[in-house]
C-alpha cells in the first residue's frame, strides 16, 4: 500500500474525543523502548510524522493518525517503563482497556515485540488480554536487521513459544530500518479490514432479517 496522504487527527485522552468517521482502527501497542514510532514512520513513508522520543514512556494520550481517508493506526502509551509512575502507568492501563474492549471501530491490534530477545512479561501479559477479549492480533517482531537473517526463524520460534502464539493471528519479521515484512503487514491490515467488513455486514443481514419477522 502506497501511502500519499496521512495525518495526526487528535491526541485523545478521554473518550470523547475520540474520531467519530467510523473507520478501521488498528491499535499500535508494544513496550515504551520498542519501536512504534519508527514502525509508524515507516509503514507511512515518513521520517517524522510519528515523533520518535529519546524519553521512553512519554506518549500520554491515544494517537489517530488517519492514513488515505480509510483507516487509522492508533498509537498507545508504551508499557514496562519502570521510571513512570505507578499511578501514572495505572491512569494509562485503564485508558487502553477501556479503548481496547468498548472500541467498536477497533479491528485489531498490532503488537509490538523485539525479535531480538524473548517476550517480556509485560508482552506476555498483553497479548493474553488480546486473547481473553478476542481482540485479533498482528504479532509484529521487530529489529531483524539487528540480528543475521539465519538466526530469524530461531529466534521467531522463541517469540511464539513465549507468547503462547494463536495460529488465527498473523506474525511477521519486520525492520523499521530496511522496510522488511512491509508489504507483509498491509496485506495483514486489509486482510482484517475485509474481515470485519464482512462481519458487520453479516450482522446487519441478521438484524434486517429479524426485523422482517
Amino acid at each position: 500500500m502506497k501511502v500519499n496522504n496521512v495525518e495526526l487527527v487528535i491526541s485523545a485522552a478521554k473518550p470523547h474525543q475520540y474520531p467519530t468517521d467510523g473507520l478501521p482502527e488498528f491499535a499500535l501497542a508494544g513496550r515504551s523502548n520498542v519501536g512504534k514510532s519508527s514502525f509508524i514512520n515507516r509503514m507511512i513513508g515518513r521520517k517524522s510524522l510519528a515523533r520518535i522520543s529519546s524519553k521512553p514512556g512519554k506518549t500520554q494520550t491515544l494517537n489517530f493518525y488517519k492514513i488515505e481517508e480509510t483507516l487509522f493506526f492508533v498509537d498507545v502509551p508504551g508499557y514496562g517503563y519502570a521510571k513512570v509512575a505507578k499511578t501514572e502507568r495505572a491512569a494509562w492501563g485503564r485508558m487502553i482497556d477501556m479503548y481496547m474492549t468498548d472500541r467498536e471501530p477497533l479491528s485489531a491490534c498490532i503488537h509490538i515485540v523485539d525479535l531480538r530477545h524473548a517476550p517480556s512479561a509485560d508482552d506476555v501479559a498483553m497479548y493474553e488480554f488480546l486473547k481473553h477479549h478476542n481482540i485479533p492480533a498482528i504479532v509484529i517482531a521487530t529489529k531483524a536487521d539487528k540480528i543475521p537473517k539465519g538466526k530469524w526463524q530461531k529466534h521467531l520460534k522463541v517469540v511464539k513459544e513465549t507468547l503462547d502464539f494463536d495460529p488465527l493471528d498473523d506474525i511477521i519479521v519486520f525492520s523499521s530500518e530496511t522496510g522488511l515484512g512491509k508489504d507483509e503487514v498491509w496485506k495483514a491490515v486489509k486482510k482484517r479490514m475485509y474481515e470485519e467488513t464482512e462481519y458487520k455486514a453479516e450482522l446487519r443481514k441478521e438484524q434486517q432479517n429479524e426485523d422482517a419477522e
